[in-house]
């Protein structure tokens, strides 16, 4: 499964990193925490966060995560968005919160057996 998948199937906005939307996606995690995600996700993974700051794109990008998901319709923070150009790293939105949004990718993933 692509980044381009989820993105058709939930609707999801593509803020920047459009290069990055043929990424593969291995599974997912969910942390607000920068410190949680630097040492627990797994490469390939998308991020649900509702952090917006660049910090975020350093984090992805160390990780080679899949893309990041904004959550409750916050939006990235411009130089946000210059970094995810430059790493190829999809930022994403979606108007839906946390547990809304985490259930339905965790239900899509595991119905196509991604996790």
């Amino acid at each position: 499964m692509k980044v381009s998948d989820i993105v058709e199937k939930f609707n999801l906005e593509v803020f920047s990193g459009k290069e990055g939307l043929s990424r593969e996606i291995k599974g997912g995690y969910v942390s607000d925490l920068l410190s949680d995600v630097m040492g627990n996700s797994k490469e390939g993974q998308v991020w649900i966060t509702l952090q917006t700051h660049k910090n975020v794109m350093a984090i992805a990008s160390l990780k080679d995560l899949a893309a990041v998901i904004l959550v409750k319709g916050f939006k990235p923070n411009d130089d946000t968005l210059e970094q995810s150009e430059i790493e190829g790293v999809p930022v994403l939105g979606t108007s839906e919160n946390t547990f809304e949004m985490s259930g339905k990718l965790f239900q899509y993933f595991t119905n196509n057996e991604i996790i």
